[in-house]
């Protein structure tokens, strides 16, 4: 009996030991299989696909030439009793503030093609009369310039190209189809970020569709780190190709704070292929006025659910000559669905001109099927006709205190001496309280509020009734889009109580 106890004893021993063994090997293979996971979760380094796609990019240095201002500009207030005095000093001295003087600005852009057509944003090169390009050297190559002339630039999606002449074929990066990036994906943008020169910076696209103030914005938003001076460079999957024009930040300080914008590539390719033709853009127009259904509007016209895009009136132009009235909704155009009224928009200009299209549109409890043969948008604007947008018109207001701004509805006389397009709608911001919030995060007077709480803002009511709304959604600040000088920013202002 004794021997058969320990027996048994041993064999629990064995038992044991070898169970311990188990245990031991699996923690080991949980160990490794997680420093696996780890390391690929880190990824590699992205040095070979930057050394690789960074001779495409350049920085862009633009010249332009401006008339000084009589007067000791800067020494006393004008009017003061002693700006004579300074003037006469100022002559004494040979300090002639009439003489014209030069501007320097900086951006980025990004080769397209062996013979030299770059791509950078319309606001980088506008209104300069010199423009140099510079190339990215390499390691141990001496640094190359290049001027450019100007092929042709679209303020509506704030797109330029550029044309160079170099002495042989140009490293350049191809497009590649941002509808396929997807929220998570990595990216890389590369470009001049305030003046530092060359530069790499990577993140994920954040948002997509995203849409500031204009008619065909489509963003792709990103946390990679773009800054002043990065405007018209590339924004690059990881297979190197350009999904992105670096455009826009949302800042309170000017810099970087993870929220960027860069406009999709599917729109800026369309638009550098007419540049490239034709110098120009040529976008499809369908000469309506339209504005978005409500649920109150469609429950009204028996449709069965908010959608597509109601006409409230047809000028002169294609929809008229081919019998669209006024109250119809369209539903389809061109075999697609219509969403909302950005959605039309972005589609007939994106269309052919001359191009006979079928819009389905819903009238007198039914639908009708319509065919429209498309103008063009950029010769009915020049003969006073317009886009496709609301045909109602704000009515006049007195300026605002809101939100330490003095604000007013934008008149004819702004439009002028802002220097604005003709299709700029919003705000004036005619004066800032310097003791204010807005004062510190940098408005200044005539600055431009094209939207609040994204959504675009026409008179003092609208910027009211986004407050009432940012209030009701109990949200503690209003996020504002701002324009100087074609120069979009976002900035939040607190509401207060």
């Amino acid at each position: 009996m004794q021997a058969q106890a320990r027996s048994i004893s041993v064999r629990r021993d064995e038992v044991v030991g070898f169970m311990r063994l188990m245990w031991l090997a699996i923690a080991g293979m949980v160990l490794v299989l997680a420093q696996t996971v780890a390391a690929q979760a880190r990824g590699e380094s992205l040095a070979p696909l930057a050394e690789k796609i960074s001779p495409a990019v350049v920085n862009i240095t633009t010249s332009t030439l401006i008339e000084g201002q009589s007067g000791p500009q800067g020494i006393v207030p004008e009017g003061s009793p002693f700006e004579d005095f300074f003037r006469e000093f100022q002559d004494r001295e040979g300090d002639d503030d009439n003489r014209p003087r030069r501007s320097n600005a900086l951006g980025s852009g990004f080769v397209i093609s062996e013979d030299g057509f770059i791509v950078t944003n319309n606001h980088v090169i506008a209104e300069a009369d010199e423009i140099l390009v510079e190339f990215f050297p390499g390691d141990g190559q001496p640094k190359k310039e290049l001027p450019a002339k100007v092929i042709g630039t679209d303020e509506k999606t704030d797109i330029a190209l550029l044309k160079v002449e170099a002495s042989g074929p140009l490293q350049y990066v191809q497009f590649g189809d941002s509808d396929v990036a997807r929220v998570g994906d990595w990216v890389i943008a590369m470009g001049n970020p305030l003046g530092q020169g060359f530069s790499v910076s990577a993140g994920i696209v954040s948002a997509r569709n995203r849409a500031l103030s204009g008619s065909y914005d489509d963003y792709i938003q990103t946390d990679a780190a773009i800054n002043r001076g990065n405007s018209g460079g590339p924004l690059f999957n990881m297979d190197g190709e350009v999904i992105g024009v670096n455009t826009a930040i949302l800042s309170p300080n000017g810099g970087s704070i993870g929220i960027g914008f860069s406009m999709a590539s599917n729109v800026v390719i369309k638009v550098v292929d007419q540049l490239r033709e034709f110098g120009e853009t040529r976008r499809g127009w369908l000469g309506v006025r339209i504005q978005d259904v409500t649920e109150d509007m469609a429950e009204a016209m028996g449709l069965e659910k908010p959608g597509g895009a109601l006409i409230s009136d047809v000028p002169d132009g294609p929809a008229k000559e081919a019998g669209l009235l006024a109250g119809d909704v369209i539903l389809s155009f061109d075999g697609v669905e219509v969403e909302d009224t950005r959605g039309l928009v972005r589609q007939v200009g994106e269309t052919t001109v001359g191009k006979s299209v079928r819009v389905v549109v819903h009238r007198d409890g039914g639908t009708q099927t319509v065919l429209v043969t498309l103008g063009r948008r950029e010769d009915a604007e020049r003969s006073g006709g317009g886009e496709e947008e609301s045909a109602e018109e704000a009515p006049v207001e007195e300026d605002a205190d809101i939100l330490g701004l003095t604000i007013s509805p934008l008149t004819e006389t702004q439009r002028t001496d802002l220097g604005l397009d003709a299709d700029a709608e919003g705000l004036v911001v005619t004066n800032v309280d310097e003791a204010s919030e807005a004062f510190a995060k940098g408005l200044r007077a005539g600055d431009l509020i094209t939207e609040a709480g994204q959504q675009k803002v026409t008179s003092i009511q609208d910027l009211e009734t986004r407050m009432d709304e940012a209030r009701e959604a109990g949200r503690k600040s209003l996020l504002l889009l701002v324009r100087r000088g074609g120069d979009p920013r976002f900035v939040a202002l607190s509401l207060g109580e």
